[in-house]
Protein backbone atom coordinates (compact mmCIF):
# COMPACT_ATOMS: atom_id res chain seq x y z
CA UNK A 1 0.00 0.00 0.00
CA UNK A 2 2.41 3.06 0.93
CA UNK A 3 6.28 2.84 -1.08
CA UNK A 4 9.12 2.18 0.73
CA UNK A 5 7.30 -0.84 1.76
CA UNK A 6 7.22 -3.38 -0.63
CA UNK A 7 4.90 -1.20 -2.47
CA UNK A 8 5.25 -2.70 -6.01
CA UNK A 9 3.83 -5.80 -3.71
CA UNK A 10 1.49 -4.32 -1.89
CA UNK A 11 -0.42 -2.58 -4.86
CA UNK A 12 -0.90 -5.93 -6.31
CA UNK A 13 -3.06 -7.11 -3.68
CA UNK A 14 -6.68 -6.43 -2.71
CA UNK A 15 -6.57 -2.91 -1.49
CA UNK A 16 -7.68 -4.68 2.29
CA UNK A 17 -5.32 -7.23 2.22
CA UNK A 18 -2.23 -4.37 1.21
CA UNK A 19 -4.10 -2.09 3.70
CA UNK A 20 -3.63 -4.84 7.08
CA UNK A 21 0.17 -5.79 5.40
CA UNK A 22 1.14 -2.30 5.46
CA UNK A 23 -0.38 -2.07 9.58
CA UNK A 24 1.56 -5.27 10.13
CA UNK A 25 4.93 -3.80 8.97
CA UNK A 26 4.23 -0.90 11.08
CA UNK A 27 3.36 -2.88 14.12
CA UNK A 28 7.20 -4.45 12.95
CA UNK A 29 8.95 -1.32 12.93
CA UNK A 30 9.81 -1.61 9.43
CA UNK A 31 7.72 1.67 8.56
CA UNK A 32 10.18 4.50 7.31
CA UNK A 33 11.70 7.55 9.94
CA UNK A 34 12.14 10.45 7.68
CA UNK A 35 14.97 12.68 9.75
CA UNK A 36 11.21 15.79 10.00
CA UNK A 37 12.43 18.97 12.38
CA UNK A 38 9.26 21.67 11.65
CA UNK A 39 9.53 25.08 10.70
CA UNK A 40 8.83 26.38 14.08
CA UNK A 41 6.15 28.75 11.85
CA UNK A 42 3.87 25.76 11.64
CA UNK A 43 3.23 25.59 15.50
CA UNK A 44 -0.68 25.57 15.97
CA UNK A 45 -2.24 25.41 19.49
CA UNK A 46 -5.72 24.51 19.10
CA UNK A 47 -7.99 22.62 21.89
CA UNK A 48 -5.10 23.83 24.01
CA UNK A 49 -3.20 21.39 22.50
CA UNK A 50 0.20 22.07 20.84
CA UNK A 51 1.00 20.99 17.34
CA UNK A 52 4.63 21.05 16.62
CA UNK A 53 3.25 20.52 12.89
CA UNK A 54 -0.60 20.79 11.52
CA UNK A 55 -0.06 17.93 9.46
CA UNK A 56 -2.19 14.77 10.98
CA UNK A 57 -3.44 11.07 10.03
CA UNK A 58 -7.24 10.75 9.57
CA UNK A 59 -9.19 8.38 11.28
CA UNK A 60 -9.71 5.00 9.22
CA UNK A 61 -6.16 4.10 8.95
CA UNK A 62 -5.02 2.69 12.04
CA UNK A 63 -8.08 2.03 13.35
CA UNK A 64 -7.61 -0.54 15.67
CA UNK A 65 -4.65 1.60 17.29
CA UNK A 66 -1.89 -0.96 16.55
CA UNK A 67 0.93 1.37 15.05
CA UNK A 68 0.24 4.92 16.37
CA UNK A 69 3.62 5.50 17.11
CA UNK A 70 4.98 4.40 14.04
CA UNK A 71 2.72 6.49 11.74
CA UNK A 72 3.69 9.70 13.74
CA UNK A 73 7.56 8.73 13.20
CA UNK A 74 6.52 9.13 8.94
CA UNK A 75 6.40 12.95 9.95
CA UNK A 76 3.17 13.62 11.42
CA UNK A 77 1.80 16.12 13.26
CA UNK A 78 -0.31 14.08 14.92
CA UNK A 79 -2.58 11.06 14.64
CA UNK A 80 -6.14 9.54 15.19
CA UNK A 81 -6.96 6.44 15.47
CA UNK A 82 -10.05 4.56 15.18
CA UNK A 83 -13.07 4.54 14.87
CA UNK A 84 -13.66 2.81 18.25
CA UNK A 85 -17.26 1.50 18.83
CA UNK A 86 -18.09 -0.21 22.75
CA UNK A 87 -18.14 -3.54 20.86
CA UNK A 88 -15.80 -5.40 18.20
CA UNK A 89 -17.58 -5.52 14.96
CA UNK A 90 -16.72 -6.90 12.01
CA UNK A 91 -17.79 -4.26 9.63
CA UNK A 92 -19.88 -4.66 5.85
CA UNK A 93 -19.17 -8.11 3.90
CA UNK A 94 -15.66 -8.32 1.85
CA UNK A 95 -15.09 -6.51 -0.54
CA UNK A 96 -15.81 -3.19 0.64
CA UNK A 97 -12.98 -0.90 -0.76
CA UNK A 98 -11.99 -0.02 -4.05
CA UNK A 99 -9.26 1.98 -5.46
CA UNK A 100 -9.80 4.37 -8.16
CA UNK A 101 -6.17 4.92 -9.59
CA UNK A 102 -7.03 7.57 -13.01
CA UNK A 103 -8.58 9.64 -10.10
CA UNK A 104 -6.58 9.11 -7.10
CA UNK A 105 -8.98 8.25 -4.83
CA UNK A 106 -11.35 5.62 -2.82
CA UNK A 107 -14.51 4.04 -2.36
CA UNK A 108 -14.94 2.57 1.11
CA UNK A 109 -17.75 0.88 2.79
CA UNK A 110 -15.97 -0.79 5.36
CA UNK A 111 -18.52 -0.31 8.51
CA UNK A 112 -16.51 1.13 11.17
CA UNK A 113 -14.81 -2.52 12.05
CA UNK A 114 -12.50 -2.56 14.53
CA UNK A 115 -11.72 -4.99 17.63
CA UNK A 116 -13.41 -2.53 20.24
CA UNK A 117 -12.92 -0.60 23.23
CA UNK A 118 -11.37 -2.82 25.52
CA UNK A 119 -8.48 -3.99 22.83
CA UNK A 120 -7.77 0.02 21.72
CA UNK A 121 -7.85 0.94 24.98
CA UNK A 122 -5.57 -1.34 25.98
CA UNK A 123 -3.03 -0.16 23.29
CA UNK A 124 -3.99 3.53 23.73
CA UNK A 125 -2.61 2.98 28.04
CA UNK A 126 0.50 1.04 26.75
CA UNK A 127 1.61 4.16 25.19
CA UNK A 128 1.14 6.26 28.46
CA UNK A 129 4.59 8.49 28.69
CA UNK A 130 5.60 8.43 25.22
CA UNK A 131 5.66 11.22 22.78
CA UNK A 132 3.39 12.40 20.33
CA UNK A 133 -0.48 13.23 19.80
CA UNK A 134 -2.46 10.69 19.74
CA UNK A 135 -6.47 11.32 18.99
CA UNK A 136 -9.44 8.41 19.08
CA UNK A 137 -12.42 8.90 17.05
CA UNK A 138 -15.18 7.48 18.69
CA UNK A 139 -18.16 5.60 16.37
CA UNK A 140 -21.59 3.35 17.44
CA UNK A 141 -22.27 -0.12 17.16
CA UNK A 142 -24.79 -0.79 14.24
CA UNK A 143 -26.91 -2.35 15.72
CA UNK A 144 -26.94 -0.34 18.89
CA UNK A 145 -29.84 0.56 20.34
CA UNK A 146 -28.58 3.91 21.81
CA UNK A 147 -26.19 5.27 19.76
CA UNK A 148 -25.49 8.11 22.04
CA UNK A 149 -24.57 5.92 24.66
CA UNK A 150 -22.44 4.39 22.84
CA UNK A 151 -20.30 7.94 22.62
CA UNK A 152 -20.41 8.45 26.26
CA UNK A 153 -19.25 4.71 26.28
CA UNK A 154 -16.26 5.35 24.19
CA UNK A 155 -15.21 9.03 25.80
CA UNK A 156 -15.50 7.37 29.14
CA UNK A 157 -12.85 4.27 28.32
CA UNK A 158 -10.48 5.94 25.38
CA UNK A 159 -10.29 10.13 26.53
CA UNK A 160 -7.70 8.93 29.56
CA UNK A 161 -5.33 7.95 26.88
CA UNK A 162 -5.82 9.91 24.14
CA UNK A 163 -4.73 13.89 23.21
CA UNK A 164 -8.75 14.18 22.15
CA UNK A 165 -11.69 12.25 21.22
CA UNK A 166 -13.76 12.64 18.00
CA UNK A 167 -17.87 12.25 18.37
CA UNK A 168 -17.64 10.58 14.59
CA UNK A 169 -21.34 11.04 13.18
CA UNK A 170 -20.28 11.09 9.61
CA UNK A 171 -19.43 7.87 8.17
CA UNK A 172 -21.93 7.02 5.38
CA UNK A 173 -21.41 3.05 6.06
CA UNK A 174 -23.73 2.97 9.53
CA UNK A 175 -27.27 3.23 8.40
CA UNK A 176 -28.84 5.95 10.20
CA UNK A 177 -25.49 7.16 11.74
CA UNK A 178 -25.70 10.47 9.64
CA UNK A 179 -29.23 11.34 10.69
CA UNK A 180 -27.84 12.50 14.06
CA UNK A 181 -26.38 15.40 12.11
CA UNK A 182 -29.53 17.07 12.21
CA UNK A 183 -30.27 20.05 15.03
CA UNK A 184 -31.84 18.48 17.38
CA UNK A 185 -30.27 14.57 17.57
CA UNK A 186 -27.09 16.15 17.90
CA UNK A 187 -27.65 18.59 20.55
CA UNK A 188 -28.99 15.92 22.47
CA UNK A 189 -25.69 13.06 21.57
CA UNK A 190 -23.47 16.09 22.21
CA UNK A 191 -24.96 17.37 25.66
CA UNK A 192 -24.61 13.32 26.57
CA UNK A 193 -21.36 13.11 25.74
CA UNK A 194 -20.19 16.45 27.29
CA UNK A 195 -22.06 15.66 30.64
CA UNK A 196 -19.20 13.25 31.18
CA UNK A 197 -16.13 15.41 29.97
CA UNK A 198 -13.16 16.02 31.60
CA UNK A 199 -9.90 16.80 30.63
CA UNK A 200 -9.76 15.52 27.02
CA UNK A 201 -10.90 17.93 24.17
CA UNK A 202 -14.09 16.74 22.16
CA UNK A 203 -14.14 17.25 18.69
CA UNK A 204 -17.06 16.67 15.77
CA UNK A 205 -16.61 15.36 12.38
CA UNK A 206 -19.17 15.88 10.20
CA UNK A 207 -20.29 14.85 6.68
CA UNK A 208 -19.64 16.94 3.08
CA UNK A 209 -23.14 15.76 1.65
CA UNK A 210 -25.04 18.90 3.73
CA UNK A 211 -27.14 21.55 3.12
CA UNK A 212 -26.99 25.05 4.23
CA UNK A 213 -29.44 24.76 6.61
CA UNK A 214 -27.53 21.35 7.98
CA UNK A 215 -24.17 23.78 8.16
CA UNK A 216 -26.24 26.33 9.46
CA UNK A 217 -27.42 23.77 12.34
CA UNK A 218 -24.20 22.08 12.88
CA UNK A 219 -22.57 25.33 13.34
CA UNK A 220 -25.18 26.47 15.67
CA UNK A 221 -24.67 23.40 17.97
CA UNK A 222 -20.90 23.47 18.08
CA UNK A 223 -20.55 27.41 19.17
CA UNK A 224 -23.35 27.53 21.46
CA UNK A 225 -22.32 23.77 23.54
CA UNK A 226 -18.52 24.97 22.77
CA UNK A 227 -16.56 22.17 21.14
CA UNK A 228 -13.12 21.60 20.89
CA UNK A 229 -12.58 21.56 17.30
CA UNK A 230 -14.99 20.67 14.39
CA UNK A 231 -13.17 17.68 11.63
CA UNK A 232 -14.63 18.73 8.25
CA UNK A 233 -15.06 16.38 6.43
CA UNK A 234 -15.36 12.61 6.01
CA UNK A 235 -16.25 10.95 2.57
CA UNK A 236 -19.10 11.70 0.11
CA UNK A 237 -21.39 9.53 -1.14
CA UNK A 238 -22.44 11.86 -3.80
CA UNK A 239 -19.27 12.47 -6.75
CA UNK A 240 -19.53 9.44 -8.98
CA UNK A 241 -19.87 11.07 -12.12
CA UNK A 242 -17.57 10.31 -14.84
CA UNK A 243 -15.73 7.87 -12.90
CA UNK A 244 -13.57 5.91 -14.84
CA UNK A 245 -14.12 2.36 -12.86
CA UNK A 246 -16.61 1.37 -9.26
CA UNK A 247 -18.58 4.06 -9.79
CA UNK A 248 -21.68 2.46 -8.80
CA UNK A 249 -19.98 0.47 -5.64
CA UNK A 250 -21.58 1.86 -2.53
CA UNK A 251 -19.53 3.47 0.11
CA UNK A 252 -17.52 6.49 0.91
CA UNK A 253 -15.45 8.56 -1.82
CA UNK A 254 -12.05 9.90 -0.61
CA UNK A 255 -9.11 11.18 -2.54
CA UNK A 256 -9.00 13.82 -4.75
CA UNK A 257 -12.24 13.75 -5.98
CA UNK A 258 -12.89 14.77 -2.37
CA UNK A 259 -11.08 18.02 -2.34
CA UNK A 260 -13.32 20.50 -3.84
CA UNK A 261 -16.37 19.44 -1.79
CA UNK A 262 -15.02 19.01 1.38
CA UNK A 263 -12.91 22.47 0.45
CA UNK A 264 -16.05 24.26 -0.45
CA UNK A 265 -17.92 22.84 2.44
CA UNK A 266 -14.97 24.01 4.89
CA UNK A 267 -15.00 27.66 4.21
CA UNK A 268 -18.98 27.36 4.61
CA UNK A 269 -18.24 26.66 7.77
CA UNK A 270 -15.26 28.67 8.32
CA UNK A 271 -17.47 31.88 7.21
CA UNK A 272 -20.26 30.69 9.84
CA UNK A 273 -18.29 30.46 12.74
CA UNK A 274 -16.06 32.85 12.54
CA UNK A 275 -13.60 31.49 14.44
CA UNK A 276 -15.57 30.44 17.21
CA UNK A 277 -15.02 26.96 16.71
CA UNK A 278 -11.26 25.43 15.13
CA UNK A 279 -12.05 24.19 12.10
CA UNK A 280 -9.87 20.86 11.02
CA UNK A 281 -9.50 20.58 7.00
CA UNK A 282 -9.79 16.57 5.68
CA UNK A 283 -11.15 15.28 2.18
CA UNK A 284 -8.02 14.97 -0.74
CA UNK A 285 -5.69 16.50 0.91
CA UNK A 286 -2.10 15.19 -1.67
CA UNK A 287 0.74 17.78 -1.23
CA UNK A 288 1.57 21.26 0.60
CA UNK A 289 -0.64 23.24 -1.95
CA UNK A 290 -3.62 21.08 -0.96
CA UNK A 291 -2.90 21.64 2.39
CA UNK A 292 -2.27 25.38 2.47
CA UNK A 293 -5.63 25.65 0.40
CA UNK A 294 -6.79 23.86 3.44
CA UNK A 295 -5.70 26.20 5.84
CA UNK A 296 -6.60 29.34 3.65
CA UNK A 297 -10.27 27.78 3.23
CA UNK A 298 -9.96 28.12 7.90
CA UNK A 299 -8.52 25.23 8.75
CA UNK A 300 -6.49 25.45 11.69
CA UNK A 301 -4.65 21.98 11.50
CA UNK A 302 -5.84 19.34 8.21
CA UNK A 303 -5.66 15.53 7.65
CA UNK A 304 -4.97 13.07 5.52
CA UNK A 305 -5.09 9.61 4.44
CA UNK A 306 -6.13 8.11 0.88
CA UNK A 307 -2.83 10.16 -0.49
CA UNK A 308 -0.68 7.69 1.07
CA UNK A 309 -1.82 5.06 -1.21
CA UNK A 310 -0.19 6.79 -4.12
CA UNK A 311 2.08 9.40 -2.75
CA UNK A 312 3.79 6.99 -0.56
CA UNK A 313 5.54 6.70 3.04
CA UNK A 314 7.56 10.29 2.27
CA UNK A 315 4.13 11.97 1.94
CA UNK A 316 4.04 13.95 5.21
CA UNK A 317 7.66 14.46 5.65
CA UNK A 318 7.35 16.43 2.32
CA UNK A 319 4.79 18.22 2.98
CA UNK A 320 5.88 19.16 6.43
CA UNK A 321 9.23 20.13 4.79
CA UNK A 322 7.11 22.41 1.82
CA UNK A 323 4.93 23.79 3.62
CA UNK A 324 6.49 26.66 5.18
CA UNK A 325 7.55 27.85 1.68
CA UNK A 326 4.52 28.64 0.15
CA UNK A 327 3.51 30.27 3.60
CA UNK A 328 6.33 32.70 2.72
CA UNK A 329 5.27 32.94 -0.94
CA UNK A 330 1.97 33.95 0.04
CA UNK A 331 3.34 36.64 2.24
CA UNK A 332 2.54 35.00 6.00
CA UNK A 333 5.19 34.53 9.00
CA UNK A 334 3.45 31.67 10.64
CA UNK A 335 0.63 28.84 9.63
CA UNK A 336 -1.94 30.78 12.17
CA UNK A 337 -1.64 33.90 10.18
CA UNK A 338 -2.97 32.40 7.47
CA UNK A 339 -5.82 30.35 8.46
CA UNK A 340 -8.75 31.74 6.30
CA UNK A 341 -6.76 34.15 4.55
CA UNK A 342 -9.09 32.94 1.51
CA UNK A 343 -12.46 33.53 3.13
Amino acid sequence: MIAGLGAKALRALDPETAHRATIALLKAGLGPKPPVSPDPMLRMTVAGIDFANPLGLAAGFDKNAEAPDACLAMGFGFVEVGAATPRPQAGNPRPRVFRLRDERGVINRYGFNNDGLDAIGSRLASRAGRPGIVGVNLGANKDSEDRAADYVAGYEALAPHAAFCTVNISSPNTPGLRALQGRRDLEALLARVLAVKGQTPVFLKVAPDLTDADKADIAGVARDLAIDALIVSNTTIGGRDGLSRHGAETGGLSGKPLFPLSTEVLRDFARTLRGAVPLIGVGGVASARDAYEKVAAGASLVQLYTALIYEGPGLPARIVAELPAILRAEGHDSLAAAVGCKL
